[in-house]
């Protein structure tokens, strides 16, 4: 079964905990605080590989969790990382952001990576946080929450070469005879519902991939047939082939059906009409079929496109349009898309966090809500449930500013304030001079 798109969740590892420890060895007076950092968690990491041609695999799994990192130990011991997650995609997959649609990453290497979700890093331990004043803390930082997100996962297959035409003109005949591909060949339109790959060798020394399109129809690019679904595969090639059924046994017209294809690539993205072209004029094994196609080639050559008469049936004519299409391509570069705006998407680049930047709501009479990912993960790493630092977390916001901006919103004591997943009821003797 060939999928071309798929939904996703991915969750990186969460941070684990920091511990609260002291030494307590004999022959070692006051002994300090000795609870080691939490491990990182495991990040989420897309994987482009070549063996894999549809994402099959995500119509049965659709959740991706990576390892979470391993909790402090005591004698200042740091807990073990949490292994990355690797998840395999085929060479051509785009990674949406299936919330914002925002595109992420374009992957149309072998082995190249994109890191989609970061895991937390490690709470940091009580050892961490002894100061002069301070030379007993009993509070520790709780692990950073994993990042997590919803990817929409989006195929365009990578061909050198596309072929492109109304239903039942031989494509998948042609695609059967110069490779290896086996695909379903019927004497019914649509008898091809999913791309098809094959490599085409060209001597001894060079090959290329082809790509048996579905049959496209006039209003393809709007949503007719089965061309809208299948149009973007053909956005990758460097080279494309009108198959065009010169029989006669279906009434069309050649140089109609060559129109009517190419006004619907240019409808779809003019970068696809502007691309080279050739044309197989197909069928010739079919009485009266090889006149046709001899008078068409000048017609073609007229108008700048190379015209080759061929039967996909008998293998008559193969050779020249393959070894023409090894000729052309020879002397194009490889097609490697760059999407606008992300041109170092692959890169993992380490941000600072920006805690102080936070927006406050009040979203009724007596609840607040603050939001802010440097706020958000302060109180996401406290345990709520240690006194010691919570009032540590209470001086970090008053620091950052979010008790003034509450006050300001005109916050009371009972209301309550939201930050992330955790609510709390203010009380300004809480407040830390």
């Amino acid at each position: 079964m060939f999928l071309d798109e798929a939904t996703i969740s991915v969750k990186a590892g969460d941070g684990g905990n920091g511990l609260v420890a002291f030494r307590r060895e004999k022959h070692v007076p006051r002994g300090g605080p000795s609870g080691g950092d939490g491990g990182r968690g495991g990040n989420v990491i897309l994987i482009a590989d070549a063996s894999l041609t549809t994402l099959i695999d995500f119509k049965y799994k659709h959740i991706y969790k990576a390892e979470r990192g391993g909790d402090g130990g005591p004698n200042n011991m740091t807990g073990k990382d949490g292994d990355d997650l690797y998840i395999p995609v085929p060479v051509g997959t785009q990674v949406f952001d299936a919330d914002t649609g925002e595109l992420l990453a374009d992957l149309t290497s072998e082995r190249e990576t994109f890191v989609v979700a970061k895991g937390g890093r490690g709470g940091r331990g009580n050892a961490r946080f002894a100061t002069p004043t301070n030379q007993t803390p009993r509070f520790a930082e709780k692990g950073e929450p994993g990042e997590s997100k919803n990817l929409r996962l989006e195929l365009k297959l990578l061909a050198d070469v596309g072929l492109v035409g109304f239903p039942n003109v031989g494509k998948s005949t042609l695609i059967s005879r110069v490779s290896a591909a086996r695909p379903k060949i019927a004497d019914y339109p649509f008898t091809t519902i999913v791309p098809n790959l094959g490599v085409v060798k060209v001597g001894e020394q060079r090959s290329f991939v082809m790509a048996d399109l579905p049959g496209l129809i006039e209003g393809a690019h709007a949503g007719a047939g089965l061309g809208d679904r299948f149009l973007r595969h053909i956005e990758r090639t460097r080279f494309i082939v009108h198959v065009i059924d010169v029989s006669g046994t279906t009434g069309r017209d050649p140089l109609r059906d060559f129109d009517s294809i190419n006004r619907e690539l240019r409808l779809y993205s003019e970068a696809l009409a502007s691309l080279p072209q050739a044309v197989a004029l197909n069928k010739i094994d079919v009485p009266g079929a090889r006149e046709t196609a001899e008078s068409l080639v000048p017609v073609f050559a007229g108008r700048g496109v190379r015209a080759f008469p061929i039967s996909a049936a008998t293998g008559e004519g193969l050779s020249p349009l393959i070894y023409f299409l090894g000729e052309q391509l020879a002397g194009l570069e490889k097609v490697v898309p760059e999407p606008e705006g992300h041109p170092e998407m692959h890169a993992v680049v380490e941000t600072k966090m920006p805690e102080r930047e936070f927006e406050v709501r009040k979203v009724s009479e007596h609840e607040f809500v603050v939001e802010g990912k440097g706020v958000e993960r302060n109180v996401a790493m406290t345990d709520m449930n240690n006194d010691y630092a919570v009032r540590r977390l209470l001086r970090r916001l008053e620091r950052l500013g979010v008790v003034k901006a509450l006050k300001d919103l005109g916050v009371k004591d009972g209301d309550t304030v939201r930050i992330g997943s955790v609510e709390f009821d203010y009380s300004s003797d809480d407040e830390v001079e």
